[in-house]
């Protein structure tokens, strides 16, 4: 398939296909029961992950494929499984996932599963949190140390603002590890599968938008006391440590993803009295 389209990876899209029939039924396994859900698969390429998601069941497929090249295998993979599998030309991240959910069966449930291009998975995943409770899961590849980063707990050294805006909204867990050599042609570095299942209610309330600027004032001076490091949000810290409960003389990475919440909560609070 990749020799009849010629469909050499290209590097400025962040293309590593995965290609191993044993990983990519692992990936489609890992996504629970698919003969009663529809997924969203993002920059499927030749559809390696595809079709095995198609194998395993799955009721109906969206692949969203930037890339031109890979539209006629993609066709040529729908039409094996005859309304099974729709093809998107597009970018994904101007494309607003949730709102698919209106090509399908509304009685079946939804979810993402994808081996994301690594130069967008951040921006992706932040998209997504705005609306996840759309979705029942979302199985998704990402370098090893981005994973470590979504699924860090608190007084760890990858700990930060990743893991506390996904963990607020989701429950996250590694699942495991694809090395370089799976991949044509192999990255770099490794590759980790993780799970995202959206929970019923946020952990803690806050404005997302709050939450990111405290966060990024927090963990941007991480080896300092929030006393310190918080000074750059511009109201009184003492202040705002105190009224939301927080140590002064704590630092970033030991504030739990509530503690974080209650901060956003108290600034927002604060802003607008000022």
């Amino acid at each position: 398939m990749i020799a009849r389209y010629g469909l050499a990876a290209r590097r400025r899209l962040g293309q590593h296909f995965l290609l191993d029939g044993n990983l990519t039924g692992r990936i489609a396994r890992a996504a629970g029961d698919l003969t009663q859900a529809n997924v969203i698969e993002i920059g499927p390429g030749p559809g390696g992950l595809t079709r095995a998601l198609l194998s395993a069941g799955v009721r109906q497929i969206i692949a969203i494929e930037r890339d031109r090249r890979c539209l006629g295998a993609l066709e040529e993979l729908a039409a094996a499984y005859p309304g099974r599998l729709r093809v998107i030309a597009g970018d994904a991240l101007e494309i607003e996932a949730a709102d698919l959910a209106r090509e399908f069966d509304r009685e079946a449930a939804l979810k993402i599963v994808a081996n994301l291009p690594y130069n967008i998975a951040t921006p992706l995943l932040f998209k997504w949190m705005a609306r996840v409770r759309a979705f029942e899961s979302l199985t998704l590849m990402f370098q090893k140390e981005v994973a470590a980063r979504i699924t860090a707990t608190p007084r760890t050294k990858d700990y930060g603002r990743l893991s506390v805006s996904v963990q607020r909204l989701c429950e996250a867990r590694a699942l495991f590890d694809i090395p370089p050599r799976a991949f044509t042609p192999p990255p770099k570095v490794t590759s980790t599968v993780v799970g995202l299942t959206p929970r019923p209610a946020p952990l803690a309330e806050a404005d997302q938008e709050t939450l990111a600027a405290v966060t990024a004032a927090a963990f941007g001076q991480r080896r300092k006391m929030l006393r310190s490091s918080l000074k750059s949000l511009g109201v009184d810290v003492t202040g705002l440590l105190s009224t939301a409960g927080v140590d002064p003389t704590a630092r970033a990475e030991e504030l739990s993803v509530e503690a974080f919440c209650a901060l956003a909560r108290t600034f927002k609070a604060l802003a607008a009295d000022h």
